[in-house]
């Protein structure tokens, strides 16, 4: 069969019409809703671990933006977008979209090294020493208070009960501060902990900018560090906001702020 010029053209047409139509999924009073919205938000769900893609999970996110379709074409006949508070609020929401696409481009291009991480790594190991103290102390206002309680642990007076009086949230334990590093404490009550042996408790009030402390060192052991590969993520995450930090403080500084 031959067809006519103007029938060969409709169908030509309609060949031509067939894969523009086929990338909707759904039109709602006449706007089309794309396939590739539905292959976003899939892509997004999928990659948050939340569902496996699926011809269940593209019908349910199918009739979300249908429905969403509905409810923005009410609220702009209603004029809600032309509302200062929701203006605002778009506006917010942009500079958050454009600043996260901004920040992510940045790490992209910027990538932590695994040279880095292990510095990082390295530098903690350092500053956590190789041995941790498990400590208690009471803390008070005054160097009167804290010799009077030295005076009644000399006489016999239990170092948990006289905790009680601690100005701080471990009165409740008896004043146990559990297992640290020196590198924890505040230098004052650093060096006094670590001139202590097991069983000691300080003799002299010690003063810190918290007031007056009365420390006793009950144990201590080797430092226990989670492995490089243990906390690896954890690391080239500080790492990278901490970049992120840099980058930003270095626009500051070029920017005129008045």
């Amino acid at each position: 069969m031959i067809l006519k010029p103007a029938r060969l053209i409709l169908a030509l047409v309609a060949v031509a019409a067939a894969p523009a139509f086929a990338q909707n999924v759904a039109t709602v009073n006449g706007k089309a809703i794309p396939a590739s919205r539905v292959d976003q938000v899939v892509k997004q769900v999928v990659a948050q671990g939340k569902q496996a893609d699926s011809p269940q999970l593209r019908e349910a996110i199918k009739k979300d933006l249908i429905g969403r379709e509905v409810l923005i074409q009410e609220a702009d006949k209603q004029g809600y977008g032309t509302r200062p508070e929701v203006k605002a609020q778009l506006d917010n929401a942009r500079q958050s979209i454009i600043i996260n696409a901004l920040l992510a481009d940045y790490i992209k291009k910027n990538p932590v090294k695994d040279a880095e991480i292990k510095a990082e790594y390295d530098k903690f190991k350092a500053q956590a020493g190789d041995k941790e103290y498990h400590a208690r102390h009471i803390l008070v206002a005054t160097e009167a208070e804290a010799k009077d309680i030295i005076a009644k642990l000399k006489g016999g007076a239990k170092f948990e009960e006289l905790a009680k009086v601690s100005k701080d949230g471990s009165a409740a334990n008896g004043g146990d501060l559990d297992w640290a590093s020196p590198n924890s404490y505040v230098k004052p009550f650093a060096d006094a902990l670590v001139a202590l042996k097991p069983g000691q408790v300080t003799q002299t009030p010690v003063q810190s900018q918290f007031g007056f402390h009365v420390i006793k060192l009950e144990e201590t052991r080797p430092t226990k560090l989670p492995s490089l590969e243990e906390v690896k993520g954890q690391v080239a995450e500080s790492i990278q906001q901490k970049k992120l930090a840099a980058y930003r403080d270095e626009l500051m500084k070029k920017a005129k702020v008045q």
